[in-house]
């Protein structure tokens, strides 16, 4: 079971934390696909590295997972934070916060995907995709590839649609836990 806090001082924390989340969620969730929030906020530069690393990871299989492997990176990361939070130190509240930051993760891969066909968005290194190589545009490569180019819509609100679920739960969860101590100290008789 995880140790409950009981620090005024980390509750207020985690309170002002799960705030900042609340913000981001609803800024992210609320704006379209082709707006690209999460994509513009500081967020993206937290997750740019994990993306390129999972090309790098992911360079030994084919070409189309090679690119794939990008996004895999973005999500495996707050996916591993996650397991250890919660599996190795028991700290569920950074748990919940891992969660919420791979939720968040698909919400910044959605406009990459819905760019597929019209190369607009600006790349890594001040490329924009039509006027890069072909498959420098990962979700371009994969989806042309695929045979599934035309659907690039359609997969950017999924990624979009599972990303705000995630995001959601997760700070639910959160809240839950941020008030748990209250909750547990009132059912003693205020002890």
């Amino acid at each position: 079971m995880p140790a409950q806090v009981s620090n005024p001082l980390a509750l207020v924390g985690r309170g002002l934390l799960l705030a900042l989340l609340a913000y981001w969620s609803i800024r992210f969730i609320f704006s379209p696909v082709a707006a690209n929030a999460a994509g513009e906020s500081f967020l993206h530069g937290v997750n740019l590295p994990f993306h390129e690393f999972g090309h790098i990871l992911f360079r030994p299989f084919p070409a189309v997972i090679t690119s794939l492997g990008g996004s895999l990176g973005q999500l495996m990361m707050p996916a591993i934070c996650f397991f250890v939070l919660w599996f190795r130190t028991r700290d569920a509240f950074g748990a919940a916060v891992c969660l919420w930051w791979f939720g968040e993760n698909f919400l910044d891969i959605a406009p990459y995907i819905n760019d597929a066909r019209s190369l607009s968005m600006p790349l890594l290194g001040g490329n924009v995709g039509e006027r890069s190589p072909y498959g420098f545009h990962d979700w371009n490569f994969i989806l042309t590839e695929t045979g599934l180019l035309a659907d690039d819509h359609l997969f950017a609100a999924v990624a979009k649609g599972i990303g705000t679920l995630v995001m959601v739960g997760a700070l639910a969860w959160a809240l839950v836990l941020l008030f748990r101590p209250a909750a547990a100290k009132a059912a003693k008789g205020g002890r």
